[in-house]
């Protein structure tokens, strides 16, 4: 990771004080400067210079962190940890946290413990430079993508008459994980018939029937990178609607996806796919932006959207997902991860397509 690029966006930051909480508040660019790939690092920290990183973390996580051949100081207890914050900030006045990473009650903790520091907010500064993937994040996601393109390819032969939606997202999860996954990248939405038609849904219980639609949205996680793919099925031969929709969307994502390279900005790729769908009777229907960020996390950053101005750069990764939502009836949304490239876009996904009736 550019260490030295984060200190020219700051300026005048001469530490730079990463921490990860834990479970209700881990800070995914402890990971990103780290690139740990296993791992809990609860309680933890990640200490930057333009030279040097060092990982500060207790003895459950040592060799997780040495194995890696990062620099690490190992602390015994709480105040043991205080003793090695002051330690190693100490020729430090003007230090650099990422405020999103903290809690209130954390930032309080820290102020505490290095009441003499002048604290400065870098997490706008870190999530620019998270924006930009380097080689080694884009081979992460696109492991990411392989797993949930072949599991996609399953999904026709999984579907049942009689299975549950909630049926259908486990099979999913477990697929997953069978293919290399470490887990899924985010709750797997799994919707028959008419829940379709909240883009949303979760937690279903409706048994599937002969002439529904199956819309399942899901994604994995590859060494923390995330990946994020819908597609949409027919259980049985659809309504001529349905099918109608689905090829209005199959068409809106092709022009969407070849509007995407270098310097365009995200509302212009979202305006085009945007009018292909609001040029037939399903004019409004399309009630989400276009795509987002892809990343360590699965809404890494905004990025094709109508109200967002955001001009794509080069190894950028963003999902294309236009939809059609028609209430008490049925959805279809599809759904890619694409890298933007100079003059165009690599699309990593690449499950089927083609309208499928099972």
């Amino acid at each position: 990771m550019n260490i030295e690029k984060l200190f020219d966006l700051v300026g005048n930051a001469e530490g730079i004080l990463i921490y990860n909480g834990g479970e209700t508040n881990s800070d995914p660019s402890f990971f990103y400067f780290t690139q740990l790939t296993r791992g809990l690092f609860e309680g933890s920290y990640v200490y930057l210079t333009r030279k040097k990183l060092t990982v500060i973390t207790s003895h459950l996580e040592e060799q997780t962190a040495r194995a890696e051949g990062l620099d690490v100081l190992v602390f015994e207890n709480s105040n043991n940890l205080k003793e090695i914050l002051k330690e190693i900030t100490s020729d430090v006045t003007f230090l650099g946290v990422n405020y999103e990473g903290l809690t209130h009650k954390d930032f309080l903790n820290l102020k505490d413990v290095l009441p003499d520091k002048e604290f400065i907010d870098v997490g706008d500064y870190i999530m620019e430079l998270r924006q930009i993937k380097s080689e080694r994040e884009i081979s992460k996601i696109q492991e990411s993508s392989k797993i949930v393109s072949e599991v996609a390819d399953m999904i026709p032969d999984m579907l049942k008459e009689g299975m549950t939606e909630n049926e259908l997202a486990a099979e999913v999860n477990y697929q997953m994980m069978k293919h290399g996954a470490s887990s899924p990248s985010f709750d797997t939405i799994a919707a028959f018939g008419p829940d379709t038609a909240e883009p949303h849904f979760t937690g279903g219980n409706r048994k599937l029937k002969k002439g529904e639609v199956v819309l399942v949205d899901f994604g994995a996680k590859y060494q923390r990178y995330c990946s994020d793919l819908t597609r949409t099925y027919f259980f049985g031969k659809p309504p001529e609607e349905m099918i109608d929709i689905y090829n209005t969307v199959l068409e809106a994502q092709k022009e969407g996806i070849k509007a995407i390279k270098e310097g365009v900005n995200g509302k212009e790729v979202d305006r085009i796919a945007r009018k292909v769908i609001d040029s037939t009777k399903y004019k409004g229907r399309f009630i989400h932006s276009l795509g987002h960020g892809l990343g360590l996390n699965v809404h890494d950053h905004p990025a094709l959207g109508p109200n967002y101005d955001f001009v794509l750069k080069e190894n950028m990764v963003v999902t294309v997902e236009p939809g059609i939502y028609i209430p008490d009836f049925g959805g279809v949304r599809i759904e890619d991860d694409v890298v933007v490239k100079k003059n165009g876009s690599q699309v990593l996904t690449k499950a089927k397509k083609d309208l499928i009736i099972v």
